[in-house]
């Protein structure tokens, strides 16, 4: 049985500093120091032996899984949701092959649930080398697919609230082909994220074969019943993108991160990450086109924040600076759209003095 301490929470700190000290240092050591403080607590809170288990069993599978995706930083990722059970001769089972095929060629890993179906086809398409699953261990037997089946990127959850939050946080983009009860539910996940600025804006693509008519359904039913009572706000449509097409698929996502790089938030202000420099003249018209966006100051074009120093891998890229309104992430997504429509002046100078040879 572990021996109550009296030791004050000082002296406390100082044992877990000094602990922490011999595997972490700097901003790293500050947080895991706090994790361990955290978990210390649960004693002196008279924790439950069935919630330390949850917690416990919860923080080995977010700890898992970040250590299996730290080794692929540099790569983006695209999670695919969709049926377990859609059949290999379905016209959307071949969409889901064609389009991780594609995402894959440029430069893209693909993410998806580990099982048959939609999840299957995804990998199928993507290849081991370039595929991760995130499988859930059910009631029923649920094996990997024949892809990702003893991959040291399959990963196992016992619980759905872990599995998601690994989508949700190492994906730069979704793509959702017809798909039921959690198809739906990855889904709404992602937009109500999204939509509320609990992560980060990235592509969410409702994707079907040629001539389908799923998502048209389900985008009615969000026309018919949630818009027209007020549930949700015309801007939030933004956050979607509709397509029967692969190549569509594609280029939304890789226009998506053509000038736009990241985002993060530094209290109120939003500092967007950029591939290169925009003109001063491109910078002028974001303001003029997104004025009403903004609830305080202009949008500057500065280098790195003060607060970002220790994301030091961003540091030489360039960033806008703004104060939005955090009710709107819709027309946040208008005006990631926007960045994109302009070259990095970089680019444009080369341009201007290609044209002046020519």
């Amino acid at each position: 049985m572990a021996k109550s301490t009296n030791a004050g929470p000082d002296v406390l700190r100082e044992k877990i500093d000094a602990l922490v000290g011999e595997v972490a240092e700097g901003r790293k050591a500050e947080l895991i120091a706090e994790v361990v403080e955290t978990a210390l607590k649960l004693g002196s809170d008279q924790a439950g032996i069935a919630d330390l288990k949850l917690m416990r069993r919860a923080f080995k599978e977010m700890r898992r899984a970040a250590k299996v995706f730290a080794g692929f930083t540099d790569k983006r990722k695209v999670s695919v949701f969709g049926s377990a059970r859609t059949r290999p001769e379905a016209e959307e089972f071949k969409v889901a092959v064609r389009f991780a095929e594609r995402i894959v060629e440029k430069g893209y890993m693909v993410v998806t649930g580990g099982g048959d179906g939609i999840m299957g086809a995804a990998q199928e398409g993507a290849g081991a080398a370039n595929s991760f699953g995130l499988n859930i261990r059910l009631p029923f037997e649920q094996k990997a697919n024949e892809t990702i089946h003893g991959d040291p990127k399959l990963i196992n959850f016992n619980y759905f609230f872990t599995r998601k939050l690994s989508f949700m946080k190492e994906s730069h983009a979704f793509v959702l082909l017809p798909g039921g009860f959690g198809t739906q539910d990855e889904g709404f996940e992602a937009l109500t994220l999204m939509q509320t600025g609990k992560t980060q804006v990235v592509p969410i693509i409702l994707l079907d074969r040629p001539n389908g008519y799923y998502w048209e359904t389900w985008r009615r039913f969000l026309d018919n019943d949630l818009l027209e009572n007020g549930l949700i706000s015309p801007n939030d449509f933004h956050l979607l993108h509709l397509s029967h097409d692969v190549e569509d698929a594609v280029k939304h996502i890789t226009d998506f991160y053509r000038v736009f790089h990241s985002y993060r938030w530094v209290r109120e202000q939003m500092v967007i990450r950029l591939n290169g420099a925009l003109a001063p003249e491109a910078v002028a018209e974001l303001n003029d086109e997104f004025a009403s966006l903004l609830i305080s100051g202009r949008i500057e074009q500065q280098e790195a924040h003060p607060d970002e120093r220790e994301e030091t891998h961003l540091a030489h890229l360039s960033r806008l600076i703004l104060t939005p309104n955090k009710r709107d992430f819709g027309r946040i997504r208008l005006l990631l759209d926007a960045i994109n429509r302009f070259a990095p002046a970089e680019v444009e100078s080369d341009i201007a003095k290609l044209a002046d040879i020519q």
